[in-house]
């Protein structure tokens, strides 16, 4: 299954006082890795926003393994865990520079129409995009 890998260094104002990550900050380090993996597509939540639809998370769930500290330079891996419909969902590996596992999670998103505010199909030329994306 394809993946993005997406590197990123830990800034001191993501650690409590004893240089440990904060926990939220993990969701946002999955999102960064989201983003990434949909910029390999040529896409952007940018993009998709100004195309009328809108990809709220409706689910988050983060496994902690180990911790991250200030200046930890982190993998966030990034898969796309089923072809998407009117949700897409993803899987996420956070790991140190040398291969450690800190945290597994898993996020769903929800295609949202912004003009209806309503749930909608994945758009065609995402789906487009991924044809060629073995699962």
């Amino acid at each position: 299954m394809k993946f993005n890998e997406t590197i990123i260094r830990v800034r001191y104002g993501e650690t409590d006082q004893m240089g440990v990550v904060y926990h939220a900050n993990y969701a946002v380090y999955f999102e960064v890795g989201r983003t990434e993996w949909l910029r390999e597509f040529g896409l952007s939540y940018s993009a998709m926003e100004a195309d009328g639809v809108m990809l709220p998370v409706v689910s988050l769930s983060i496994n902690y393994k180990n911790s991250a500290r200030y200046d930890d330079v982190l993998k966030v891996k990034t898969t796309l865990k089923k072809m998407p419909t009117a949700s897409i969902e993803f899987e996420y590996q956070l790991l140190t520079d040398s291969n450690v596992l800190l945290a597994t999670g898993n996020t769903i998103l929800a295609f949202i129409d912004t003009k209806k505010n309503r749930p909608t199909r994945c758009p065609k030329y995402l789906l487009d995009k991924l044809q060629d994306y073995s699962l």
